[in-house]
Parts: structure tokens; sequence; C-alpha cells
């Protein structure tokens, strides 16, 4: 005896529960008070359908009965002549304004017997229902670039350290035309990151509108469902290539489908062929993994009977917006003090670059950032741009803009370290020794300027020959202070002042015997 169908109010309750909550078969089963086979039978054929179950709920029990339990599609002729444009229609839904319905429209003028719109919808539906041509159809041509990493790693073998070297495997995909790069990279971090989706966007020769990033912290610094916070420099990035960055949505599985698809297939085709070979460095680990991708880029997909290559080609190069002349500038932001000397220090080569000398102020200290790439170092104090150096890699070196100094320390501004060292010279090889120390001693030029100008100026009043003397004493005690050297010459003419008043202003008198009288 045949087994009794379900009532179609537990057929629709099957697709709602399934639809619509995380039951599982057999929860479901257990609830509607009949078997999970059952539960799998109707589940699975409303899945082969194609709809969704928004669709279904206005529709009669009669034509969702037949739609669930007879999904296959008949083989007429009007079938066979409809199903020969598919593949077509998957490229034209790629261009921008084509729709389902202008595609039946030209259907019709072709095949006015044919199917009508709910028809032509529901056969085309059926017939793209494999995953590789669903998750191609619903991008536009150079709407978006889909980017992520692998999960699994790729290595190669250090022969200085020994060891196997694990890599990042980054993995780019565009949206219509399914076009991949694949790239392998030292780490995820920032730096790694950015120029890898750089590297994808050459590789496209263009970019797209839009790229889709899963939320690792190299490209979102904070992620939020409605408001994701941009990484400053991911975001700078795209601002140069004409594009903006959309992360996927947590917890959104279909916003990175296609990219999760992309990396399966990257498993299959470049992962799987590569498992047995050695390979020993980055570079020719990334040859191999490029020699595989252009295999797949140029293989036919399963139902289009087209490559990703020629999909590209076709309907989504032209669409790219062109790239910029020079590549991007990697740019690096921090936040740093302004110090005494209206200068601030860039830590990575410990140079120091000048501000207005007016941002400095002992409480609260001055914040500016720094931002900077190889080239330039701009900063910029409440969001305005207020200084703009060439980057200077000399270790514990000034660049110093004159238009930042105090008035009274651009006089010193035309000064050199070898002038004032030619000046000390010529006074005595001591001077020489204590405006070397003084030049090597302050962290500014201007302000070691201004000590050794004074200290060489005392010759003026005190002679060289003084002056040298005092240094030389200066050097004795460890000390090249110009208030100290200074002290010293006071303290010498003082004493000279006092032996003169001892010895050298007596009179002649009759009594004083005189040198000869001890002879």
């Amino acid at each position: 005896m045949a087994r009794k169908r379900i009532g179609m109010k537990k057929i629709r309750e099957v697709i709602r529960l399934r639809s619509t909550t995380e039951m599982s078969n057999r929860q479901i089963a257990r609830a509607l008070n009949i078997s999970r086979p059952i539960v799998m039978k109707y589940w699975q054929g409303f899945k082969k359908s194609g709809l969704s179950y928004e669709k279904i709920k206005e529709m009669a029990d009669s034509e969702l009965l037949r739609i669930i339990e007879k999904p296959s599609i008949g083989k007429s002729r009007k079938y066979q002549e409809l199903m020969e444009y598919f593949p077509y229609y998957v490229i034209e839904l790629k261009r921008t304004g084509v729709t389902l319905y202008l595609l039946w429209e030209e259907y019709r003028k072709k095949h006015p017997q044919g199917y009508q719109y709910s028809q032509f919808c529901y056969h085309f539906q059926i017939w793209r229902k494999s995953t590789e041509v669903r998750m191609h159809i619903k991008h536009k041509a150079g709407d978006k670039t889909f980017v992520d990493y692998a999960g699994d790693r790729l290595s190669y073998f250090d022969r200085d350290k020994g060891k196997q070297i694990a890599v990042e495997t980054f993995v780019a995909v565009l949206g219509a035309s399914g076009l991949t790069y694949v790239e392998c990279s030292k780490s995820q971090e920032k730096e790694e990151w950015i120029l890898s989706n750089e590297n994808a966007i050459h590789y496209f020769g263009g970019s797209t509108s839009a790229y889709v990033p899963d939320n690792l912290r190299s490209g979102v610094k904070k992620a939020d469902r409605y408001e994701p916070e941009i990484n400053p420099e991911y975001a700078e990035f795209a601002d140069y290539y004409g594009t903006v960055i959309i992360p996927a949505r947590v917890r959104e599985a279909r916003d990175k489908a296609l990219v999760e698809n992309a990396v399966r297939i990257v498993y299959q085709r470049i992962y799987a062929p590569l498992r047995n070979r050695t390979f020993y460095s980055l570079k020719e680990l990334n040859e191999a993994v490029w020699e595989l991708l252009e295999e797949h880029n140029n293989k036919d997909f399963q139902r289009l009977k087209i490559s990703r290559r020629e999909l590209f080609n076709r309907i989504e190069k032209s669409t790219l917006k062109k790239l910029p002349k020079e590549r991007f500038p990697m740019k690096t932001s921090k936040w740093v003090t302004v110090q005494f000397n209206y200068h601030v220090e860039l830590r990575d080569d410990r140079h120091y670059y000048s501000v207005p000398y007016y941002l400095y102020q002992k409480e609260p200290k001055t914040k500016v950032k720094i931002v900077y790439d190889k080239r330039i170092v701009a900063i910029y104090y409440d969001n305005i741009r207020i200084a703009q150096h060439a980057r200077d890699y000399s270790s514990n070196g000034y660049t110093t803009n004159p238009d930042h100094m105090p008035e009274n320390h651009r006089a010193y501004s035309g000064w050199s370290s070898e002038r004032f060292l030619k000046w000390a010279k010529a006074i005595g090889e001591d001077t020489c020794k204590i405006i070397d120390k003084v030049l090597t001693s302050r962290k500014h030029p201007e302000q070691a300027y201004r000590v050794c100008l004074g200290i060489l100026n005392l010759a003026r009043k005190y002679g060289n020959e003084k002056l040298n003397k005092a240094c030389k004493d200066a050097n004795y005690y460890g000390t090249h202070s110009y208030k100290r050297i200074k002290g010293i010459l006071k303290m010498s003419m003082e004493k000279e002042k006092q032996h003169e008043l001892d010895y050298g202003n007596i009179p002649d008198h009759e009594n004083i015997r005189g040198s000869q009288y001890y002879n």
C-alpha cells in the first residue's frame, strides 16, 4: 500500500522552518510529527526549484506541489530553444542596465509563441541552479572585487634558516567575470595587505567601483554591521585608485561567498598540484602559483563554455577605472609630540623635522600627526597640513624650514658646523675641542650654533690666548658650557687684578729693600 502524502500545511511548514530558523531536519520532523526522510524530500524538492520562501507564500498549493514533486523540466522543443539562450543571458545580465525582463522581451520578439515571463524566469532559475553559474550572475561588470586570505597556508624552505617558512595566500576575484588573482606574501600586515591589493589591481589592469574585504584588521579597524571603520591607509589607497571599501557584513556569508568559492577552487587548482613540490624562496613559490593561476583563468566554466579570461575581456575589461601613472605611495601615520626645539621625531629613522615654532608649549604638550611614505613627510595639526618635508633617512639629523624658526633663531641659519670648527681652530686646539663637543651634544643645530657663537665671541673681549686657556681648563674639568667658560675667564681676570693690587702697584719707598738686598 502506497504511503499517504502529508498535507500541504505541513509541507509549507517544512519550507518555512528550514528557511527561517536554524532547526535541523530531525528537529523539524519531531515538531511536525513526520519522518526525517519526508522533511528531506520536500526541502530538497523546494531547493531544486530555485524559488525563495517569500515567492511561494501566495502561490497556489497545486502549483507549489507540482514544482516540488516534479522539478524536472520537460524537454520540449520550445524549452530547448529557450535553453540555448541561457549562457548568453548570464553574460548579458552583467552589463549595466540589462534585466531579465528586457531579455524576455527580446526572446518574445524572436519567439512570439514562447514562454510567458513567469515561466521564462522559472526555467532560467532552474537552469542556473549550479553554484558556479549562480555565484557569478548577480554581479555587474566593473562593480566589485572581492578580496581575502586563504585559510590554509603554503610554504617554502629557507636554506639559511634551515626550516619551512609558512606564507599567506591572498586571493582577489572580480565579481562579474570571476577573473582571479593569487599571490603569496610574508604576512597579513597592513603593508603586505595593501601591496597585494595593489598588485591585483595592476594584474586586472584597473580597479572596480568597490572592494569587498572580510573584516581582517589590516583592512578594517573596527567591524560594524552598519558603519565599519576602515583603516586610514587602506582608505587612502582606495581613494587613490578611485574606488571604495565595502567590508563584508559580519555573519553574512553571502557577502563573501564569491571569494570563498574562489579560495576553494584555488585549493583544488593551485594548492593540490603544488603539494609535492619544494620551493626555496617566496619568489620561486609565486612564480609556480602564477603559472597555475593562468591555467585556471583560461579554463572554461563548467556550464557557460567560456573562460574567466574571455568573459573578462568581453564584458569587464572596458569597465575598469584607469590606472594612475604611478603606484600608490604607501603611507604610514603616527601621532607625536612637538619638542621644545619645535621639531618632531620620526622614530623609524631617528630624524627630526621642523614645525612652526609657536606650536610648542609645555603644558599641555602639543600633538601632531605625521603622515609619511618613502619620499614625503607631511605633518598635520587640527586636520590641517602645517608642514611638508622631503624624507631624510640620516640618523639624528635635522630638517628645518627657516620659516618655522623664531626670529632670533634665523640669524644662525646660515652657519654650519664646519664654519664654527674652522673659526675655533684659528683660536686654538683646546677651543676647537670645546666647539666640537658643543656641536655633538646638542639635539638641534640652531641651539648648538648659538652656544658656539657665544663662546667664540668671548675672544673679542678676552683675546684668543686667554679664551684658549679657559677652554683648556674647561676640557680638564669636563665641561663645555658657555657660562662655565665665561666664568673661568672672569675668574682669571679677577685673579690678575688681585695680583696687580698685591704686587704690581706698590710705590717706591726708602724702606723697601729690593731684591739686591738678599745677594
